[in-house]
């Protein structure tokens, strides 16, 4: 339930922000991405993998929306805003991979 409100307040928070310039709404943007990603980490590998790379594409593919007229400039925005939260989610994933291997391999060294 806590995932699916956080979601869709930081869609919500791209799309308004897409249209309306608001301070700290990037900031607001990766802090639910970092809370996302702590509540509820990935396991399999691929998945992760999948979020690091779209955190790192998204930004470039949203550049192309420009050439769309009347639109495309909001289109940009938009996908750069939900990047944004991506890159929350992917560094806090990152991090819980990071430390389930270093807590994996204390374990099997005091064996």
């Amino acid at each position: 339930m806590v995932q699916q409100i956080l979601g869709w307040g930081s869609l919500a928070i791209a799309v308004i922000t897409g249209f309306v310039s608001i301070p700290y709404a990037l900031l607001v943007l990766l802090i639910i991405g970092l809370i996302g990603g702590f509540m509820n980490p990935l396991e399999d590998a691929a998945s992760r993998v999948a979020i690091y790379v779209l955190a790192a594409a998204l930004p470039a593919i949203a550049n192309n929306l420009d050439q769309i007229p009347a639109i495309g400039m909001y289109l940009n925005t938009i996908l750069d805003n939900v990047a944004v939260m991506l890159a929350g989610m992917a560094i806090a994933n990152f991090l819980c991979a990071i430390y389930s291997n270093l807590t994996a391999s204390n374990e099997s060294s005091e064996e």
